[in-house]
């Protein structure tokens, strides 16, 4: 047995040039981050501030989104540093918007370009990290190596 099979894997040297699709997925991701984390902020201050019909409710829904919002913004930090684990995350948070994006196109008014974006941006970021050339670019197991020409 040889200590090579047993070795980590080196982690990608700093020449080395990230793809264009993962700083983009990772903006996407930060992006989805931000608003959810401006959203609870606005229901925590709402909830303290303003005369909301539950406090306790506005509260809860405030510290929840800040929480949910951790989730994107570390999924992009970990993309960044192209770390493997970021992808589950940043997916979820991708796959998430979708029915966010639906409820907002069905409404009236303002709320329909809103989910337009929600909806571009989700499918933009899943069809960036569903990409094999991402796959491979963050280790994720199970990828096939480029054939070579």
């Amino acid at each position: 047995m040889s200590t090579e099979a047993n070795a980590p894997s080196p982690s990608p040297s700093a020449g080395e040039e990230k793809p264009g699709r993962i700083p983009l997925a990772a903006a996407l991701s930060a992006l989805e981050g931000a608003a959810l984390v401006v959203g609870g902020i606005y229901m925590l201050v709402m909830g303290l501030l303003g005369r909301p019909d539950s406090p306790q409710q506005a509260e809860m829904g405030g510290v929840t989104l800040l929480a949910l919002g951790a989730i994107p913004l570390f999924a992009a930090r970990g993309l960044l540093l192209r770390r493997g684990w970021s992808r589950g995350p940043a997916l979820i948070t991708h796959l998430m918007a979708l029915p966010v994006a639906w409820t907002l196109l069905r409404s009236h008014g303002a709320l329909i370009p809103t989910g337009i974006l929600v909806a571009v941006v989700s499918v933009t970021g899943l069809v960036l990290l569903f990409s094999p050339q991402t796959a491979r670019a963050l280790g994720v197991r199970g990828t096939r190596p480029t054939p070579e020409a």
